[in-house]
Parts: structure tokens; sequence; C-alpha cells
């Protein structure tokens, strides 16, 4: 149980998520969310279903659940359990109870029914994109990023383009202070329209653990997939306008 909370938490509260939806049955563990100006729009399944999370509920307040999962009293030997309430005749997940090993320290932590976080996550619809480019970023691309984000610090967007057989993130403005720099060398496919992307969130996505997957269209829409080895997470990124 706490091993799913704290990857939920730390693939999610990095990137300024503070809701998630969770719907689960017997077949499948779904999660999905999107910000307020849906710049950012996750949806994320477990790789193996839980029946722990059966049903449709909200997990609010994520800094508050990681608040509590870093408490070293339930690190080791905790009591962690999602109790349920009858609804409407139906037993749905109500709250996670934390309890330490001595029984002497204790947390709850309360879901939000599925109405109220129904109302709060429209579905957004996703009709599909034609991948121009997809790649596995190494450690060594993300440090370039890094590098070139610092050197860049007051820009908050950068735009990629492929320059021959090469994919470039481009900063700046070539009138002033700019940079480039090769993200990848040859790469299979074609970015010419130049979209933008938020220099924090495609850089706070690449920071999360696991095993992650890039994939660029030229109609202006890039997604991040992570796989932590419990959950797979899709970060779907709309295209600015620089």
């Amino acid at each position: 149980m706490r091993d799913f909370l704290v990857d939920i938490v730390g693939h999610t509260q990095p990137l300024g998520i503070d809701l998630v939806r969770v719907i689960g049955d017997n077949a499948s563990t779904k999660l999905d969310t999107a910000t307020d100006d849906k710049k950012l729009i996750m949806k994320a399944e477990f790789n193996q279903s839980s029946p722990l999370f059966e049903g449709t509920f909200g997990m609010p307040n994520l800094g508050t659940l990681n608040t509590i999962l870093n408490i070293p009293e339930y690190r080791e030997n905790a009591q962690i359990n999602i109790t349920k309430k009858n609804r409407d005749g139906i037993n749905v997940p109500d709250s996670i109870s934390f309890l330490n090993a001595s029984s002497d320290f204790s947390n709850n932590y309360r879901f939000m029914a599925s109405t109220l976080v129904n109302d709060k996550l429209k579905d957004v619809k996703f009709k599909g994109a034609t991948w121009h480019i997809t790649m596995e970023p190494t450690m060594a691309n993300i440090a370039r990023l890094k590098y070139q984000a610092q050197a860049n610090s007051e820009e908050k967007y950068f735009i990629a383009k492929t320059d021959g057989a090469d994919l470039k993130f481009y900063f700046g403005d070539p009138s002033s202070h700019a940079g480039d720099f090769v993200f990848q060398h040859a790469v299979a496919g074609k970015l010419t329209r130049g979209w933008a992307w938020s220099v924090g969130v495609f850089q706070g996505i690449l920071n999360l653990h696991g095993d992650k997957v890039i994939q660029f269209s030229d109609d202006g829409v890039a997604q991040i997939i992570v796989d932590s080895g419990l959950i797979k997470y899709e970060y779907l990124l709309p295209a600015e306008t620089k």
C-alpha cells in the first residue's frame, strides 16, 4: 500500500498536481488529472490492478498525503489501510488510516467522493496524435537540458525543432541572449513548425523516477511516458505559442 501511495505522490506533487481521480475495478486501476489551464494532462494505469483501489474517488490535498507518508513513524511496520463507507448501498473507499507499529501515533487521510471529483476534473478529450518523433532520453540528454535551462533561467519556454537528423532545443531570442543544443542525435522523423514547450513542466517530468519515452507531434502536442515499475504515467503537453 505505502509503495503505491509514495509512487503516486512522487509523480504528481513535484509537478504541482494536488488532486487525482482514481477509477478502479477488478480489471484495471487508473488515475487521471489535469491542471486548471489544461497545460498538463496526466493519465496513468497500475501495471497490475489493485483491489485496494476499487471504485471511483478523488485523492485531494496530495501535499498533506506526502507529509503523512514522510513521517518517520510510518516508515516501518506501520498499519496503512483503506477504509470504506456505505453510500447508496455500495461500499466505496472513504479514507486511508495510518497507525504506527506501536499503535500510539495515527492519522487519517480522507478521499473525495466521486461526485465531487468528477465535477472538479472534467474529462479532457484527446483524439490522439501522429507522433513524428519517439525517443528514450538518456541521463546525458536530461543533464544537457538542465544546463541550458540554467544558462537561460529567464526563459519559461523552449522551442523543439529538427535540424537535419538532430533534434534541437532552442532557448531565448537570437537578437539578445539565446542558446541551443542537440537534445538527441539521429532521430527518425521531423519537427518543423517550432512549437514552444514549458521548460519547468518538461524538465520536471524528466526528473521523475522511472523509465521514460518522449513523443513529439508536429501538430502541436507532446507526450512523456514514465514507467515507475508500479504505475505507467502518461503526461500530455499541448504546445504553447511563444
